[in-house]
């Protein structure tokens, strides 16, 4: 098989996929959402014929029961429920099990019979009003649900019931398959895959005593461009009148139901027309549906795509290959973006670091004398910038292609937990870099989980608190410098800090004193602590204490912070910052002694030189506007021995990031260099996020302002707060 386009095939199918879920979660909210009904139907039916194509029959066969149950929902003979969109969910869950069976294996093992069953058996036979899934199955007990674990014997009892009358309340979805069926046993099969669409008509002829006269008018003034592909009984016998007053026809490639009905109403003897829409004897057969609904709806992403959807379309659309022939000028405009490799884009990104640093080394080769190196340096300097802001660029990626994965996350774990979540995202089309990405999504996943599990309450606690039945959780993101600032909150019962103090003091964390000492915001911190749980029960979703250590881990390694604010009663929010990019920064180079480290540009409120230290409870401190910031020695904290000189420069950190000001003897200048993070035995060096090379040669530290040692942790930090409110200062 071809490498790229068994790649392609893979990533397609997830995407698809991902899209798929969320249009079924738009669906179980509004089931009047005609559009999320189409664009489901159009990823079912694309993911079947990929599935398909690729030679990979057992997703292609789930895919296909999906899609016959989404169509009798399309079509109206079922309502939504969310007992039968929790069966389509088993049945995308599959899917995704044999498509990472697929990736891990190149094929898979997996057996769908027991889903497909079920699939089909809801679509076929399942048309309660009530919205229970359940068949009355010969076992000795009344109602037994049908799902993945059915015995065959008990399919076997649902095939004997025939037209199953008994099981429903509502009879139109069982005639209608009595339609489909009768369809795929008049109709051979390989021209039923061809057609676009298929209505059966249930004609009544009212004939005199000449009852093949009537009937042969009644088929001469069908007209020509109807296309009758199948009757019972045969047009034969109904031309030699052998048939008691009612004809079943088949239609195909039809404009619709109603133009049909129109045409036939008018004909000779016919007293009576009921048209069904039986389009998905089409599917069963193998064959496409052309309504418009189908894969052509989807935008084509790039050369990849294309050529999976010709694949899926062999042997059940002749005509697509002369459709593609003359539209080739379109399509080739249409095609707005390519696939990249990501071991290219990262070669290329490597390079430019590269290019970097050579064009810093450069500079400072040529010295500032030589007029014309100097200008012809500023151009190289302008062509390897707009080329590095290019690349970034492309590294860059939506947080859609992760936030796309969670609205079926919460709504499975509401579901779950009997309660009931109203899930908003904001802000998915806010980019980073695809590394950081890549990271993030197991952190937000551990937050998600923490709020539907911990935060939102049961209903009947919500109404007890005077809340609606339904909690909103929302996960947004939004643009701040060169940062990016996720938020995932929700409405629910907030955190306890005096459980927290309690939790904390008996696992052995602090000591009771220490921790009554801080203010409720950094009590709020000891839940990132490993193991620390306030749930007393250990369940699938949480009690174990590992997720919120996850993300400060992950987040804190991505050169991000994490913090928590809550009230109880109220809810709580979880706040992520993390940089835009990574690798390449700029930084301001700062002297402590006669060394120099890097401090991130980013993190960077003012420089200025600073008269005034104040003091509190023995601690340094300089006010700004009414704020306080702890002022940290940068040769203290990194425990340089020098010379301290009389005057310095205090570096202030915006106080999102951490309300610090750095004391340094001076500093040099800004510049973007290449940050290598620090590996093996130095990978957890506080107050260290990596180093780079500079022009001459010399490795340059790169501080990490969030775990550089400092005043501002431990209790005096409300202090510092209380004093700033108040405007005061202290010697």
């Amino acid at each position: 098989m071809d490498e790229e386009l068994y790649q392609a095939f893979i990533t397609e199918s997830e995407e698809s996929i991902t899209q798929l879920n969320n249009s079924l979660l738009t669906l179980e909210s509004n089931p009047e959402d005609d559009e999320a009904i189409d664009d489901i139907f159009r990823r079912a039916h694309t993911l079947k014929g990929n599935f398909g194509a690729m030679g990979f029959d057992a997703a292609a066969t789930v895919a296909h029961a999906v899609e016959d149950l989404l169509d009798e929902v399309r079509q109206g003979g079922l309502d939504v429920t969310p007992e039968r969109m929790d069966l389509v969910f088993d049945g995308v869950d599959l899917i995704v099990d044999i498509l990472h069976d697929i990736e891990k294996n190149g094929e898979t093992s997996i057996d769908p019979e027991a889903t497909v069953t079920a699939l089909r058996a809801a679509a076929e036979g399942d048309g309660r009003d009530d919205g229970e899934t359940t068949l009355a199955v010969d076992d000795g007990t009344d109602g037994t649900e049908v799902d993945e674990a059915a015995p065959p014997d008990a399919v076997d009892d649902i095939e004997e019931v025939g037209d199953m009358e008994d099981l429903v309340d509502d009879d139109v979805p069982a005639e209608r398959a009595e339609h489909i069926d009768t369809a795929r046993e008049t109709i051979p099969a390989e021209e039923l895959a061809g057609y676009d669409s298929l209505y059966h008509l249930d004609v009544t002829l009212t004939t005199g005593e000449m009852k093949s006269v009537d009937a042969g008018i009644f088929l001469d003034g069908i007209p020509d461009d109807v296309a009758v592909v199948g009757a019972s009984p045969s047009l034969e016998a109904v031309r030699d009148g052998a048939f008691d007053d009612r004809v079943e026809l088949f239609v195909a490639d039809a404009a619709d139901g109603e133009a049909v009905e129109e045409t036939f109403d008018d004909l000779w003897a016919v007293s009576g027309c009921v048209v069904t829409d039986v389009s998905t004897a089409i599917t069963r057969a193998g064959g496409s549906l052309g309504d418009g609904d189908g894969d052509g709806g989807d935008e084509p992403t790039d050369v990849a795509d294309t050529t999976i959807g010709a694949d899926a379309g062999a042997g059940g659309d002749a005509e697509a290959s002369e459709e593609t022939d003359a539209g080739q000028e379109r399509r080739i405009a249409e095609v707005k973006s390519v696939r990249v490799d990501v071991d290219q884009l990262d070669e290329l990104h490597e390079l430019v670091e590269q290019l970097v640093t050579s064009r810093i080394k450069l500079r400072q080769a040529i010295g500032e004398e030589q007029t014309n190196g100097v200008d012809t340096l500023d151009e190289l300097d302008k062509i390897s910038s707009n080329l590095q802001n290019t690349v970034m660029d492309m590294r860059l990626i939506p947080l859609k292609k992760v936030f796309d994965k969670f609205p079926r996350l919460v709504r499975d774990l509401a579901r779950g937990q009997d309660k009931r979540v109203d899930f908003r995202v904001e802000g998915a089309d806010i980019e980073l870099d695809r590394t950081i990405l890549d990271e993030i999504s197991d952190p937000l996943m551990h937050v998600l989980r923490n709020a539907v599990d911990h935060g939102i309450e049961p209903p009947e606690e919500r109404v007890e608190a005077g809340k609606p039945e339904q909690g909103v959780v929302t996960l947004s993101a939004r643009r701040e410098h060169d940062t990016v600032v996720i938020e995932v909150s929700d409405d629910g019962g907030g955190l306890d800090v005096d459980r927290i103090r309690e939790k904390a003091v008996s696992k052995g964390v602090t000591s009771a004193e220490a921790i009554s000492a801080l203010p409720d915001e950094e009590v709020f911190d000891y839940i990132f602590h490993p193991g620390f749980s306030t749930n007393e029960q250990i369940t699938d979703v949480s009690g174990r204490g590992v997720g919120m250590d996850v993300v400060k881990t992950t987040v804190e390694a991505l050169d991000g912070s994490v913090s928590v604010d809550s009230a109880l009663g109220d809810g709580t929010t979880f706040k992520i910052r993390l940089p835009v990019s990574v690798a390449i920064i700029k930084v301001l180079f700062v002297l402590v002694g006669d060394r120099q480290f890097g401090v991130p540009i980013k993190y960077i409120d003012e420089v200025a030189r600073q008269t005034r230290v104040d003091t509190i409870n023995g601690d340094e401190v300089v006010v700004h506007d009414d704020r306080v910031y702890p002022l940290i020695r940068l040769r203290d904290a990194l425990d340089i021995h020098a010379e301290r000189p009389e005057a310095g420069m205090v570096v202030r950190i915006r106080p999102q990031d951490r309300q610090v000001a750095l004391w340094c003897d001076g500093v040099t200048r800004q510049e973007e260099v290449v940050v290598t993070p620090l590996q093996g035995p130095l990978s957890n060096s506080e107050g260290l996020s990596g180093t780079a090379v500079i022009g001459d040669g010399n490795v340059i530290p790169i501080l990490d302002i969030g775990t550089l040692d400092g005043p501002d942790t431990g209790g005096t930090s409300r202090t510092y707060t209380e004093l700033a409110a108040d405007g005061g200062r202290a010697d």
